[in-house]
C-alpha cells in the first residue's frame, strides 16, 4: 500500500510549490518537511531558489510560520516568498468584512469636519468647502460635494467618487489627486457625475452612466441603495 504524502513539492518556472497536507500532526507535517527539502536541496543547483507554501485548510500561528520559514532557509539555496492558507483568524475575517461594506452616513460634513470609513462611504448629503470625506472603497454622495473626497485609500486604484453635483475643491483616489473642474457654470443643469482613474494614471470626471463600462463588478452599488 503507497503511504500517503504529508508534503508534496512541484516544479514551477518560478521556483517551487510546497503543497502541505492539512490533517496531519504539525510536528509530523515538519518531519516530512526537513526530509524532503533535504532530499530536493541536493539535487538543485547554487541559485537562489523561490518557494510558495500552501497549507490548505490548516490555520498556521505567526511562530508556526517562522518555523516553517526557519526550516526551509537551513536549506542553503531555498527562501520562502509566500505562504499562503485557505482560513483565516475571525479578526482577519472581520477586517475584510468592514473593507468591504458600505457605510450608510446621514449628515453634511462642515468645514473642518472629517469623515472616515474603511469601506465604501453612502453619504447622504453635502460635503460642505473646508470638509472631508475618506474611504478604503468607493464613494458615493447624494448630495454636493464641495470639499475634499478621498476614494481608495489604502491603494485602491479601482476605487470611485460619486457625487450628485460635482463641485471638489479636491479629489484624490488612492495616490491620484485632482483639482476642482473648470467646466461648471452656476445656472447648468447638473447630473450626477463620477470620478475615475483612467488608462493614463490621471482621474477623469465623467457621467455616472460611464460606470458600466469602466468599472463592471462595482455590483455593489446596486444592493447599497
Amino acid at each position: 500500500m503507497k503511504k500517503f504524502q504529508n508534503v508534496t513539492i512541484k516544479g514551477t518556472k518560478d521556483g517551487l510549490t510546497l503543497h502541505l497536507d492539512d490533517s496531519c500532526s504539525f510536528v509530523e507535517l515538519k518531519e516530512e518537511l526537513d526530509r524532503k527539502l533535504s532530499e530536493s536541496s541536493q539535487s538543485r543547483e547554487d541559485r537562489l531558489i523561490s518557494v510558495h507554501v500552501q497549507v490548505g485548510n490548516r490555520y498556521l500561528t505567526a511562530e508556526q510560520e517562522e518555523e516553517v520559514k526557519d526550516l526551509v532557509r537551513q536549506k542553503k539555496n531555498l527562501v520562502v516568498d509566500s505562504i499562503s492558507s485557505n482560513v483565516m483568524t475571525k479578526d482577519e475575517a472581520e477586517k475584510i468584512k468592514k473593507e468591504n461594506e458600505i457605510v450608510p452616513v446621514a449628515r453634511i460634513v462642515r468645514s473642518g469636519q472629517i469623515l472616515q470609513v474603511p469601506g465604501d462611504l453612502l453619504l447622504v448629503g453635502d460635503v460642505n468647502p473646508g470638509g472631508t470625506v475618506i474611504a478604503g472603497g468607493n464613494i458615493y454622495i447624494m448630495g454636493a460635494l464641495k470639499g475634499i473626497a478621498h476614494a481608495g485609500f489604502n491603494g485602491d486604484k479601482e476605487a470611485i467618487v460619486t457625487a450628485s453635483i460635482m463641485k471638489p475643491s479636491q479629489i484624490r483616489i488612492s495616490d491620484c489627486i485632482t483639482r476642482a473642474p473648470d467646466h461648471y457654470q452656476e445656472d447648468e443643469k447638473r447630473e450626477m457625475e463620477c470620478a475615475y482613474i483612467n488608462d493614463l494614471d490621471q482621474i477623469t470626471v465623467d457621467r455616472l452612466q460611464v460606470l458600466m463600462h469602466i468599472r463592471p463588478n462595482i455590483t455593489r452599488l446596486e444592493g447599497g441603495f
